[in-house]
């Protein structure tokens, strides 16, 4: 694949809470936005590279939106501790508490949180290495 982006993009009804829970919580930049096209709203928020992000949309009709899981997670890895601790920390001053993780593979070297929307998320303190495992 030559792709040179990747953008996850996922509806809400808090556009304004959940843009502070990744802004002010875990320390992401706006990095583009809209207002009222065509009925919707939304903000580009991402990483210091820019070349992977998220999307937030919100519609004016407030229509249903799907469920979160306890089993979907956007991995967030810091490779720094003290970076991990703040970005923790951050969260923690937003009133948003580590929940218990679905998975046990979590526990002890990473956080879970839920955003605004119960959408999961974890704080890993480390970086994934790829590796095949049978």
């Amino acid at each position: 694949m030559n792709a040179v982006q990747f953008r996850v993009a996922r509806p809400t009804h808090q556009l304004d809470h959940i843009t502070r829970f990744y802004t002010e919580g875990l320390g992401m930049s706006i990095i583009g936005g809209f207002k009222d096209h065509e009925g919707y709203d939304g903000v580009m928020l991402g990483l210091p590279d820019a070349t992977y992000h998220l999307e937030f949309t919100q519609h004016s009709s407030q229509g249903p939106l799907p469920e979160p899981t306890a089993e979907n997670l956007l991995v967030f890895y810091f490779d720094d501790p003290e970076a991990y601790r703040s970005a923790n920390n951050r969260l923690q001053q937003l009133n948003c508490f580590p929940v218990k993780p679905e998975n046990p593979y979590w526990e002890g070297k990473s956080h879970t949180y839920e955003d605004p929307d119960g959408w999961r998320i974890a704080l890993f303190n480390g970086v994934f290495t790829p590796a095949l495992q049978h």
